[in-house]
């Protein structure tokens, strides 16, 4: 994980704070994301480090948790999800101490989706998840395009990144062991054998599948339909799986922290709106490999980039969340027109910020119509719609619309912009 000591992690004054009166932290997020190299660094004086991807170690959490827990006053847990069990009898043991700060817990797999696990931890312990590094990490910036979008004002553009540079990022992804290769033919290598890996290992922390062969055509299905919404019986169908198991294939990719499924917004009182589900990938570079996308074939067919961009800005948007000073959702608008806004950030307030991705450099009216619909849908609740395209100005569009670089993304704090709005 050498690449990730590099770069400051977002996430880690959350952490820090979350260990000051909280008994268990759990940092959560899918493998060589940097979560072993944040927590060693961030381990307090006295933390033993114990690592579930040793072998012994992982045999003493199977054999006696009890036991392994007990002997212990602080520690830091390598990849919980391996041995699950111990958390029970972390449970125990905080109950009996509940000063806060005592286990710091990885885990590769989002063991809150277990029952028995989300109900033994409630009130004891707190999840943040790490994702593979953002563009804000790897640039310096630390402002929250998020935050800053919903208080009414736009990042500026510090780093203008268009054309092929963009592309290049895009494919790049945010894996630190991906962003330290040297060259696109060594990230893809990397990139194969990470995801053999998990498939052939790590699948089994999650669910008893009995035939790991079909997992990495069904992934290649996956992939393919990326930033759409999901038929599982058409999807099971192309790789010999009914309806259910696809679904619960895609659930345990899910919970690998490879992919999410993206609810569609809707108010109560609409009757018109998809209630399909969506999915996104959450790391472009990935992604990018299971389509056999590279910069040569961007370049002969620039129309396969826009789907893959989407999932880049996704997957930016949600490493946002996961930093902001605020809670937000992200959604997805479409209705039986056809209308459709890629992402729709929403705040606990129910305010909408309506996001479109454009992987050209041109903006044209035709852009805008999906931003349009949700502003009169949503009413009072709709903010701010933003289309986020392949160019270097920022332009107000008129009611609330604005085309805005995606290097903003990755931009400093900017007022001028909206704050002297007095639509927003």
């Amino acid at each position: 994980m050498i690449a990730s000591s590099l770069y400051p992690r977002l996430i880690e004054p959350r952490i820090r704070e979350a260990l000051a009166d909280t008994p268990v932290v759990l940092v959560a997020g899918p493998r060589q994301a940097g979560k072993t190299t944040l927590v060693r660094q961030m381990a307090t004086h006295g933390m033993r480090y114990f690592t579930l991807d040793d072998q012994l170690t992982l045999l003493s959490a199977l054999d006696d948790p009890v036991g392994m827990i007990r002997s212990l006053d602080c520690a830091v847990i390598d990849e919980i999800q391996r041995a699950p069990q111990l958390l029970l009898a972390i449970k125990k043991s905080v109950d009996e101490d509940r000063r806060p700060g005592r286990f710091l817990l990885t885990g590769s797999a989002n063991l809150m989706t277990l029952p028995a696990v989300a109900d033994s931890l409630a009130g004891r312990m707190e999840t943040l998840a790490l994702l593979p590094l953002s563009q804000s990490e790897l640039q310096g910036s630390t402002a929250n395009w998020i935050d800053a979008a919903f208080a009414g004002s736009l990042l500026k553009v510090v780093t203008p990144m268009v054309g092929m540079a963009l592309v290049e990022t895009v494919l790049q992804g945010g894996y630190p062991e991906a962003i330290s290769r040297t060259g696109a033919r060594r990230r893809t290598v990397w990139a194969r054998q990470y995801i053999d890996a998990l498939i052939q290992r790590d699948v089994r922390d999650v669910a008893a599948i009995d035939k790991l062969d079909q997992l990495p055509r069904f992934l290649r299905s996956l992939a393919l339909v990326s930033g759409q919404m999901c038929n599982y019986t058409q999807l099971g169908g192309q790789v010999g799986l009914d309806s259910k198991t696809a679904a619960r294939y895609a659930g345990v990719f899910e919970q690998m922290y490879l992919l999410k499924r993206v609810e569609v917004w809707a108010r109560n009182r609409l009757k018109r709106v998809v209630k399909t589900p969506k999915l996104q990938f959450i790391d472009a570079g990935l992604l990018a490999t299971l389509l056999d996308l590279g910069v040569a074939e961007v370049q002969q067919d620039r129309s396969r980039f826009g789907s893959l961009l989407e999932t880049f800005v996704y997957g930016e948007l949600l490493k946002h969340s996961t930093t902001a000073e605020g809670d937000y959702r992200l959604l997805y608008y479409r209705d039986v027109d056809m209308l459709e806004v890629d992402v729709v950030i929403e705040n606990t307030a129910g305010q909408l910020i309506g996001v479109e991705v454009k992987a050209a450099a041109t903006v044209k009216t035709s852009d805008l119509r999906g931003l349009k619909k949700l502003a009169s849908v949503a009413g009072d609740q709709f903010r701010m719609g933003v289309l986020l395209y392949d160019g270097t100005e920022t332009m107000p569009l008129g009611n609330d619309l604005w085309a805005v670089p995606l290097s903003t993304l990755w931009g400093h704090y900017e007022i001028d912009f909206l704050q002297n709005n007095p639509n927003i």
